[in-house]
């Protein structure tokens, strides 16, 4: 994902520098601040509970997601709609998901079905839980960062634990406006800038390395071959 961002900002700068200044300013004004401001809970609401529980389910083949629990959004964030039996927690993300600083933190109409395994369950997933609930109250983004910060400080957020990761398998994911679905993949998460260490983004690696300084992690990405039905994804792009 991070790859491919950086490939289409390329391509945006690449195609601004032949246009006249005026027209410049306006297109970068424009990719700069593509949702400037929250839009209203309904947009980012699936009116039907049982639409949502599949999608969440459809992060990962069925002999993991079938046993996790679900959650879905709510006007007051994210509850329980399924109990689990094997420790993962599935859960459609929206698009306060991303950093603060995403151009499409308020876009509502990312819907990123994802399932944590039972580490991330535990360490990760509280993070997101908690920026909804924030996001739910009106909270603004400067207000996001400093409590999520406080919350780490403090220790009033789990550490992360070692083994952390989660599926992102979806043939129904929309991941952003350039990508939409992406690819399926699966995502490792690390304490601190782990990128090195890990051969993340190098010549022939199939590591792609998003560090997320907000939320204190590197996130791992490798691409899979095939989404969560067993269908072949899109072929790499090399």
């Amino acid at each position: 994902m991070q790859k491919n961002r950086f490939e289409l900002i390329t391509l945006v700068l690449l195609v601004q520098v032949g246009l006249p200044a005026t027209t410049r300013q306006a297109v970068a004004q424009a990719e700069k601040v593509p949702y400037p401001a929250m839009a209203s809970v309904d947009e980012y609401l699936i009116a039907d509970q049982k639409t949502e529980i599949a999608l969440a389910r459809s992060a990962a083949p069925a002999s993991i997601s079938d046993g996790a629990e679900v959650m879905i959004l709510g006007r007051k964030g994210f509850t329980t709609a399924v109990k689990g039996t094997n420790g993962f927690l599935c859960i459609v993300e929206r698009s306060w998901g991303a950093a603060t600083d995403a151009s499409e933190f308020w876009n509502p109409k990312i819907r990123a079905p994802i399932c944590f395994n039972p580490q991330a369950a535990r360490t990760l997933a509280p993070i997101f839980l908690m920026k909804t609930r924030l996001v739910l109250e009106g909270k603004s983004k400067k207000d996001i960062v400093a409590v999520t910060a406080s919350a780490l400080d403090k220790k009033k957020l789990p550490a992360l634990e070692p083994g952390a990761m989660c599926y992102m398998m979806s043939k129904q994911q929309y991941l952003n406006d350039q990508g939409a679905s992406w690819h399926p993949h699966l995502m490792f998460f690390v304490t601190g800038d782990a990128a090195k260490s890990w051969g993340a983004d190098l010549p022939g690696s199939p590591v792609i390395a998003a560090p997320d300084p907000e939320e204190r992690v590197t996130i791992f990405m490798v691409w899979i071959g095939n989404w969560s039905d067993g269908s072949p994804a899109p072929a790499k792009e090399h």
